[in-house]
């Protein structure tokens, strides 16, 4: 089925630095992804600045899709704010980027993905997050006939010993992946409460489960729960605050959506330092 909508962009939001498992697909012609989330495979086409296929079914994408790439959400009106407002830096950040949306990703995969991102490049934390699919997820066929392996479920992982998580190269995370796994099973990280309190309280929750610091609570706040307001600050944002702002932004002058101005000073940084 086709989506219209200036504002989604493939692969601005495979790059975005929010999900690890949305990759090109490279024998396809045109720009095209597969994207492995909630069990399923799905693969989508950018067909133009303003239109996305999606290989659904009109059902999976009212059941799933839509809410998962955050459809109902009208990204345009941000953008309107920033193009009318007296940021520079961010004006060009947002028109850079503007086809990038929060994605209301798994929780848990936001976890222990963002566990596992601690002092690892994107491709390295691609690759370990494969690497623990493929031995602890469940292995599944798309009608199409693609295989792929679904993210792990927690108790699954709360059961993995750390030899055989080392062996996927988690290194010290081993013991944080086990740890937090283990938290989902007996109830003390629970998504549903974090997900209606307060961005402030989810992070301060986050925080108490054993090697989830500042940032990585910012992240699963932020691309777990969708508290919008949540802003993790990466080697990039840092860059960012310091080299445009002389070290000082104000986020709150964005309450209700810092997090999606954090989306695209994180995209445009990168593009500037020819990372993208």
């Amino acid at each position: 089925m086709l989506i219209h909508n200036e504002h989604f962009n493939l692969k601005q939001i495979a790059d975005s630095g929010q999900c690890f498992r949305m990759n090109p697909i490279a024998d396809d012609d045109r720009e095209s992804y597969s994207l492995i989330a909630y069990g399923r495979y799905l693969k989508m086409t950018q067909i133009d600045d303003t239109t996305i296929e999606l290989d659904c079914t009109l059902d999976e994408y009212n059941q799933l899709w839509k809410n998962y790439f955050d459809l109902d959400y009208d990204y345009g009106k941000i953008v309107n704010l920033i193009a009318d407002g007296d940021d520079e830096f961010l004006k060009k950040a947002v028109e850079y980027g503007k086809g990038i949306r929060i994605l209301r990703q798994e929780p848990f995969e936001v976890v222990i993905s963002f566990i596992i991102s601690q002092n690892k490049n994107i491709p390295a934390i691609k690759n370990c997050i494969e690497a623990i699919c493929a031995n602890f997820g469940e292995k599944k066929t798309n009608p199409d006939g693609t295989v792929y392996h679904t993210f792990p479920k927690a108790e699954v992982l709360a059961a993995a010993t750390s030899k055989e998580l080392r062996a996927l190269k988690t290194g010290y995370r081993d013991e944080y992946i086990i740890r937090a796994s283990q938290a989902v099973v007996d109830g003390s990280l629970d998504f549903d409460k974090l997900s209606c309190c307060s961005y402030e309280e989810a992070v301060k929750s986050l925080k108490q489960i054993h090697g989830i610091g500042d940032k990585v609570a910012n992240c699963i706040a932020l691309y777990g729960l969708h508290h919008i307001d949540g802003f993790p600050i990466d080697v990039w944002i840092k860059r960012v605050i310091d080299e445009y702002y002389n070290g000082n932004f104000s986020k709150e002058k964005y309450s209700g959506y810092a997090g999606i101005i954090q989306q695209y000073m994180f995209y445009y940084i990168r593009h500037i330092n020819g990372v993208l």
